[in-house]
C-alpha cells in the first residue's frame, strides 16, 4: 500500500485553517472591529477573551480571524500577478532571443539587485499609496525571478525534438510559444509562485507593521504586531497571536512549494 507523503499533509492543515478564516471571517469573527475602551488590554482568558484584547478592547483572536484576508489575498494577488508576467516575458526572452532578451534579462538583473522591502517602502510612502498600490509595486519587484525561471525553462524545453518538428511544420513562433512550450513550464511556475505566496506574505506583514499597506484600525497581522509591540507587558497574546501565524502560514506555503518543485523536478528527470 502506498504511503501518502507526509509534507504536503503537514503543510495543508494550517493553510486550510488560514483558508477559513479568509472565506468565514465575518461569522467566525463578527465583532472583530468593535471598540471597547472601557475594557482596555487586558491578558489572555480575560471575561472569555482566549488571548485577550488590545489598547481599544478588541479581542486579539477575533482580530487575527478577520486580518487573515488582507495578509493572505494581498502575497496571493501579488504571486498570481508575478507568475503571469514572468511566463509572458520569460517565454518572450527564451525563445525569441536577441535584443529582446538582452533587454528583458538585463531588466530583471536591475529590479534584482534593489532591496525589495526598502523599494516598496520608498514608492509606497512616496505616492501616499495604500493597500492594493503596495501589492502593485511588489508585483513588479517579484517578477524578475518569475521572468528568469521562465527564460531558462523555456531555453532548455526550444532544443527538444518536439520543438523542432513544430518548426519543420513550420507552425508559427506564437503557437509554438504558448500552445507547446508554455504548458511544459506551467508546473515549474506554479511551485515557484507558492513559494513567492511565503515571501510576499512576509513582505506585506513587514510593510503594514511600518504603517504601509493597510489603514490604521484595519485587521491584519503586521498591523497588529505594530499596534501590540507595546502591549507585549500587559497581554503578550497582542504580539504572539499574529506572530505565530504569519510564521506558520509562510512556512506551510513553503513546505508545500518545496515539495511540488520536488515532484516536478522527478517527473522531470523521468521523462
Amino acid at each position: 500500500m502506498k504511503r501518502l507523503p507526509i509534507t504536503p499533509l503537514v503543510a495543508a492543515v494550517p493553510l486550510a485553517v488560514v483558508a477559513v478564516f479568509v472565506v468565514g471571517a465575518q461569522w467566525l469573527a463578527p465583532d472583530a472591529t468593535t471598540q471597547d475602551i472601557y475594557t482596555g488590554v487586558t491578558p489572555p482568558g480575560t471575561d472569555g477573551h482566549l488571548f485577550g484584547t488590545d489598547q481599544l478592547g478588541r479581542d486579539i483572536w477575533q482580530l487575527s480571524i478577520a486580518g487573515a484576508g488582507s495578509a493572505v489575498i494581498g502575497p496571493i494577488v501579488i504571486a498570481i500577478g508575478s507568475m503571469m508576467l514572468g511566463l509572458l516575458l520569460g517565454t518572450l526572452a527564451g525563445y525569441i532571443g536577441g535584443g529582446l532578451d538582452l533587454v528583458l534579462s538585463k531588466y530583471a538583473d536591475l529590479l534584482l539587485a534593489l532591496p525589495t522591502t526598502l523599494i516598496a517602502l520608498v514608492v509606497a510612502g512616496l505616492v501616499d499609496g495604500g493597500y492594493w498600490v503596495t501589492v502593485l509595486v511588489l508585483l513588479v519587484l517579484f517578477s524578475p525571478t518569475d521572468i528568469r525561471i521562465a527564460r531558462g525553462a523555456v531555453m532548455a524545453q526550444a532544443t527538444r525534438p518536439y520543438i523542432e518538428s513544430a518548426r519543420v511544420l513550420q507552425l508559427s513562433r506564437t503557437r509554438i510559444m504558448f500552445r507547446h512550450i508554455l504548458p511544459n513550464v506551467l508546473p515549474i511556475a506554479l511551485a515557484t509562485m507558492l513559494l513567492n505566496v511565503a515571501f510576499a506574505l512576509v513582505a506585506m506583514s513587514a510593510l503594514s507593521f511600518l504603517g504601509f499597506g493597510v489603514g490604521p484600525g484595519t485587521p491584519d497581522w503586521g498591523r497588529q504586531l505594530s499596534d501590540g509591540r507595546d502591549l507585549i507587558g500587559q497581554n503578550w497574546g497582542a504580539v504572539v497571536v499574529p506572530g505565530l501565524l504569519i510564521i506558520i502560514t509562510a512556512a506551510a506555503i513553503n513546505l508545500m512549494g518545496d515539495w511540488l518543485q520536488e515532484r516536478f523536478e522527478q517527473r522531470g528527470a523521468q521523462r
